[in-house]
């Protein structure tokens, strides 16, 4: 007879194998779909996670092993984009990426706090709700870009690199809002926070490429074991990864920057085998955020039109904020980038968790942001598939438009 544990074992693995089929089998069934639709295939993704998720059928809900899997997801995802962009191309559109940044900071947080204002709620639930406004997910408009082969389009460099200064500038805000939430703001806590982050991902930008020039043939040539470039990308992944956290900043920028440095240093060998790595944790990160969506407050119909009017000015503020920033590159490229910053996704859910710890946002106005989080997530694709629909991607042959 078999010891219990094996059963208890067994029964474990079966019930995440279970849920492993559930969210990728979801995820690419509903992908599918959407893409026949001439939709992007993020969207039915997400939905995906709406469907199977506590929201609807509830047959699987958010825990430990599938926030893991997210977030190693999207890592992969802005690791393979860094792998896709030159750190030199960056460099050059770093004036106006900086002021896409700002005015996509500035506008969105003054809407959403102004509005919560307008309905009367407190002061400092008010700048949180602004506050979760203000980041753009970069992993759901990377995603878009780089299946439709549009990465290397200029609009594309400005989002990515404005998108990247969003994340150090939505984390000073951040900062700042909680301190006022707790009653204290450490002025030299926070600019030191700040310096750390901005140097961090100039130092990185600036010198990993010519660095990781010379180093990866020198750790090549010497080293036996197979795939060995493939296994040096891995270390610097995870290596930028954690210094970014210590250093105040998503993990997400440190694997953007680690890729961009190994852009020009690795083979197409690299580059298929963090494809495929990406392909198989992406649908996690995505099915995750749809997951979150809580249709709970909204059985009050003041709660819904709050709800409503908060993600029309998510939409609408970065569309004006980061759309002015790059007006310098004509109206079309503007559209562009201020689509592509649409997205809130999984860091303005994170900003509305930081604020229900500190219990200074109730059950309803969590539920306003999350939907606005998530609603925002799937206006993005469809709204960057329509501003680049005129556009042929890389290597596209004649005639081929994006769909």
């Amino acid at each position: 007879m078999a010891p219990a544990f094996w059963f208890s074992a067994s029964a474990d693995t079966a019930g995440f194998t279970l849920s492993m089929l559930l969210v990728f089998g979801s995820a690419k069934l509903l992908g599918e779909v959407f893409e026949r639709l001439k939709q992007p295939a993020i969207v039915g993704e997400i939905i995906a996670g709406v469907l199977i998720g506590p929201p609807v059928l509830g047959w699987i809900a958010p825990n430990a092993v599938l926030t893991a899997l997210s977030e190693l997801g999207v890592m992969f995802l802005l690791f393979r984009v860094g792998l896709e962009v030159k750190s030199s191309e960056l460099m050059k559109v770093g004036g106006v990426a900086l002021l896409v940044a700002m005015l996509g900071v500035m506008v969105p947080f003054i809407a959403g706090a102004g509005i919560m204002l307008a309905f009367h709620t407190g002061l400092i639930e008010s700048v949180f709700v602004g506050a979760a406004m203000v980041a753009t997910s970069v992993g759901i408009t990377a995603q878009v870009l780089s299946a439709k082969g549009l990465m290397q389009h200029p609009a594309s460099r400005i989002i990515i690199a404005a998108a990247v200064i969003d994340d150090v500038l939505g984390l000073i805000v951040l900062a700042v809002v909680s301190s006022l939430a707790e009653g204290q703001v450490n002025l030299a806590k926070l600019a030191t926070t700040a310096v750390a982050a901005l140097a961090f991902t100039w130092v990185v930008a600036r010198f990993g490429t010519p660095a990781m020039r010379r180093i990866v043939p020198t750790v090549e040539a010497r080293l036996q074991a197979g795939e060995t470039q493939f296994n040096i990308a891995l270390l610097l992944l995870f290596g930028l990864a954690l210094l970014a956290i210590y250093v105040g900043v998503a993990a997400i920028i440190g694997a953007f920057l680690a890729g961009m440095a190994l852009a020009e240093s690795t083979t197409e060998r690299v580059h298929d085998l963090v494809q495929g790595v990406s392909e198989l944790l992406l649908p996690f990160f995505l099915v995750g955020i749809g997951m979150h969506m809580d249709l709970g407050p909204f059985r009050e119909a003041s709660t819904l039109g709050l709800a409503a009017l908060i993600v029309v000015a998510a939409v609408a503020s970065k569309l004006i904020g980061c759309g002015l920033g790059a007006l310098s590159m004509g109206r079309a490229n503007a559209l562009r980038v201020g689509a592509g910053m649409v997205p809130r996704g999984e860091v303005g859910m994170v900003v509305a968790q930081i604020g229900m710890g500190l219990g200074v946002i109730p059950a309803g106005v969590y539920g306003v942001v999350v939907f606005m989080a998530v609603t925002t997530t799937l206006i993005a694709p469809p709204l960057l598939a329509l501003s680049y629909r005129n556009v042929r991607p890389a290597g596209a042959v004649e005639g081929f438009r994006l769909g």
